[in-house]
């Protein structure tokens, strides 16, 4: 298998590191069109994957995952054309921020959808706050809401969907809860909050999940990445008794170890956005991507603190910018449609 970029990811990954060395880099991503995934020049799947494995490389921030893989592009594969042209713009211009609420305290979910209103506990959401529109999947009564807004009759038994709400309309209540890296995150607290749309049933449910996992393996890869090229610069530059660390068989073994694991974590990020990308079935890679971030990237970021002595600890040092993001990434990824 080929795992060479095409010319466009190529030049999107070229770009955003370009940018990213900006003090805003959100205001430069939308100034160079990289938070724009509308047709038919935008950003699709696979361009966003590699942008959010630059965005872990040189300033690792879940706010690009949260608007961009579970937000910006569940809207473009299922929203309906008013609702994607006025907030795909607002996104791509870095004006709004988009998120998802996936995660619940217990399984199976219980978040439900009932005469046009949502009830339930959802965890975990990054940037709920400052976000425009709030993606739930819930289940349903028989009587649903359709993408246009209004109530239709559906036979069977429970449905599920993903709903859009207003995280500053009635009904939502927001718990800040701490996170790993300090980035905003929430609980959210839905007591018959007003439903604003639909996206989509029972497929458009499992298309949000599988964004949210392959844009977390995505920037997990990303992220082992820089605290590898940290690491390794650091024990090539720092001497003991005369001698590089580097040259030192034990630490050689153990930055090996790290290599292995960060290009593997790489591979099956890329192989499973590809596939999704491509609408191809992605199940299987996303299992194994997703297994490899969340089993190997604590690991490997753990032995990058370990190469590095004291100063790994230190929090005027960058390292624990990526490592800080693992943990929350870690959290993040078990995440299902159960």
């Amino acid at each position: 298998m080929d795992f060479t970029l095409g010319e466009t990811q190529q030049a999107v990954s070229q770009l955003a590191a370009q940018v990213l060395t900006d003090p805003d880099p959100w205001k430069e991503l939308a100034r160079a069109g990289l938070l724009d995934v509308s047709p038919p020049d935008g950003l699709g799947v696979l361009e966003v994957a590699v942008l959010l494995t630059e965005i872990g490389k040189r300033a690792p921030s879940m706010k690009a995952l949260a608007t961009l893989m579970t937000g910006a592009l569940p809207l473009l594969r299922w929203g309906h054309p008013d609702l994607r042209s006025d907030v795909l713009r607002g996104v791509a211009s870095g004006e709004l921020l988009l998120t998802a609420a996936l995660r619940e305290p217990r399984t199976p979910h219980t978040t439900s959808v009932t005469d046009g209103t949502i009830t339930g506990l959802k965890i975990g959401v990054p940037y709920a706050a400052q976000s425009h529109l709030l993606l739930v999947p819930a289940r349903t009564d028989p009587m649903i809401m359709a993408s246009s807004g209004h109530i239709a009759p559906e036979t069977g038994h429970d449905h599920g969907g993903v709903f859009l709400v207003s995280p500053r309309g009635p009904g939502v209540e927001l718990i800040q809860t701490p996170s790993s890296s300090g980035e905003p995150e929430y609980a959210v607290r839905l007591d018959r909050a007003p439903v604003e749309g639909m996206l989509g049933g029972a497929d458009c449910v499992r298309d949000l999940y599988q964004l949210a996992v392959a844009g977390a393996c995505a920037l997990a890869d990303g992220t082992v990445a820089g605290a590898l090229a940290l690491t390794r610069d650091h024990v090539a530059g720092r001497e003991q008794f005369g001698r590089p660390l580097a040259a030192f068989q034990a630490v050689s073994q153990q930055i090996a170890d790290v290599y292995i694991a960060s290009r593997t974590m790489h591979l099956a990020a890329l192989a499973a956005c590809w596939r999704l990308g491509e609408g191809l079935d992605a199940a299987a890679d996303l299992e194994v991507a997703g297994y490899w971030c969340a089993e190997q990237a604590p690991r490997t970021v753990r032995l990058c603190h370990h190469l590095h002595g004291g100063i790994g600890m230190d929090a005027t040092y960058p390292l624990h910018r990526f490592s800080s993001l693992i943990a929350d990434l870690t959290r993040f990824l078990p995440c299902s449609s159960t």
